[in-house]
């Protein structure tokens, strides 16, 4: 059961729910589109399944969210109930709060698994060639166990990959793991990193030139910083490039 702060305030009473770990990003999963358990732990890779588990019967208990029958005949998915769907607002207003004002990232909070994830979701597919397109990611300071992923886009549905999918792969992107989640979030500018080479692409002219338009980047990359330090002296640095 949730921490009680035995108070009437509705902070406090929403607070008891929403303020354990994990389950403000369990619900931006689930805001995102998520809906089976095992899909829940690729998106939030640090997280175990036992605390999984227990935050979504806490959030089923609270009325936030409800288990369904899997549309594919077996097993069952989750889905935001009504006032599940009544948080978003406070959801992405967090997120926005964050972009701005959250401090800066340090070298453990650059989770490749948790890129690879988010980088999936947020591909423009309309504008990526028909057939199949493999993407492979390379970082430098990424973790030795996640060094690469892949995303696999084949006429709009999309996979990640942590194992090398077999495919012959159409373009490379390699960088600095700290520069490229910059670059995401909108801290750096992708074209410009792109340019200058330190994001590096290696494939066909026309699949290089093409990419900065397939990703989407973060949906708060539009934010600016506004907390002192480094990220938002690089984010004015590009703004006034």
């Amino acid at each position: 059961m949730a921490s009680r702060y035995g108070q009437y305030c509705p902070v406090s009473l929403a607070a008891e729910i929403l303020g354990e770990r994990w389950t403000i990003l369990i619900l931006l999963a689930l805001m995102d589109g998520v809906s089976r358990f095992n899909d829940l732990q690729r998106a939030l890779p640090r997280i175990s399944a036992t605390m999984l588990s227990q935050r979504i019967r806490t959030l089923e208990d609270a009325g936030i969210l409800q288990r369904k029958p899997n549309r594919q005949g077996h097993g069952h998915e989750y889905a935001l109930t009504e006032a599940g769907l009544a948080l978003e607002s406070v959801v992405l207003g967090m997120g926005d709060w964050g972009q701005r004002w959250a401090r800066d990232m340090t070298l453990d909070d650059l989770d490749p698994r948790h890129l690879a994830w988010s980088i999936h979701l947020r591909l423009d597919t309309a504008a990526m060639p028909t057939g199949r397109t493999v993407l492979q990611f390379e970082f430098a300071g990424a973790p030795a166990d996640c060094k690469r992923f892949w995303i696999i886009n084949t006429d709009g549905k999309v996979d990640m990959c942590i194992e090398h999918p077999g495919f012959e792969v159409d373009l490379k992107v390699k960088s600095d793991l700290r520069r490229f989640v910059e670059a995401w979030r909108g801290i750096r500018s992708l074209r410009t990193e792109l340019s200058a080479g330190r994001i590096h692409l290696d494939g066909r002219s026309e699949l290089k030139r093409a990419f900065p338009d397939w990703l989407l980047l973060s949906a708060l990359a539009h934010v600016e910083r506004q907390r002192a330090g480094r990220e938002r002296t690089t984010c004015q640095r590009y703004n006034k490039a």
